[in-house]
């Protein structure tokens, strides 16, 4: 996992040897796994610590940022988050490795995925971390789960109309949403800005993000829930996305 502990240290997310032999261990589960269920294309030593574990680690600086706007404490304790559309763990999992102090839900639709992440939490002896195999539109739904999070992430879950449906339900007021996207997400922001005004949102920033070892830039859109989502949203199942808000 060296490639992982350089990549970290200039981020400034120094990981412990604890934590590294964490990650090592979710690598090798990842991997076993995958020739099971189709969890991720990516299964290279070197390629699952850039491009999984130091992209999902990328968004930490920003979280770290924001942490006063989100009335966290010094050491985050408490701090609630949701991994929307979980998939194999990505960013969520690897953010709660270097983050133990947070709560963690991964929400998987997938009832394989859900399982496979139920067994990674158990090996990785996760505290603080609940999966959850429903759909976002069921979720935001929910009580259990609707407008509960300081922070809802999301990456390459969809467009971004359709993301701030999946998952600005799920945000307090004065919350945020973290989504993960590619070089230049500005034109997809634009078109979906009445969707995430309609949800109780608001753009707060676009930030590029330099991975280390990952060729290409990469952005985090950061959206701040600002006043409550209408209770007709998300709609059910499917619709987000076969309708996007516009």
């Amino acid at each position: 996992m060296q490639q992982l502990a350089d990549g970290a240290r200039k981020l400034d997310i120094p990981l412990t040897d604890e934590q590294l032999g964490v990650f090592q261990t979710y690598y090798e589960t990842l991997v076993t796994w995958n020739k099971r269920v189709n969890l991720t294309r990516i299964t290279d030593y070197e390629a699952v610590q850039v491009k999984h574990f130091l992209d999902s680690l990328s968004c930490l600086p920003v979280i770290k940022r924001n942490r006063i706007a989100l009335s966290l404490g010094a050491d985050w304790e408490g701090a609630r988050a949701i991994d929307v559309g979980a998939g194999a763990g990505f960013p969520g999992v690897a953010l709660k490795i270097a983050w133990p102090g947070l709560h963690l839900t991964l929400l998987e639709a997938t009832g394989k995925k859900a399982e496979f992440l139920r067994l990674l939490v158990e090996r990785l002896g996760l505290p603080e971390v609940t999966v959850v195999n429903a759909r976002a539109e069921e979720a935001g739904q929910d009580p259990a789960y609707r407008e509960q999070y300081d922070l809802a992430l999301a990456r390459a879950l969809a467009e971004m109309a359709t993301l701030a449906e999946l998952t600005l339900p799920l945000v307090r007021v004065g919350g945020l949403v973290v989504a993960q996207k590619g070089e230049d997400p500005i034109a997809e922001v634009e078109t979906a800005q009445k969707a995430i005004v309609t949800l109780g949102g608001q753009v707060q920033e676009i930030v590029p993000v330099s991975v280390p070892g990952l060729a290409g830039a990469r952005h985090l859109v950061i959206l701040e829930k600002v006043s409550p989502s209408p209770q007709q949203y998300p709609r059910r199942p499917g619709m987000p996305a076969k309708r996007p808000l516009a």
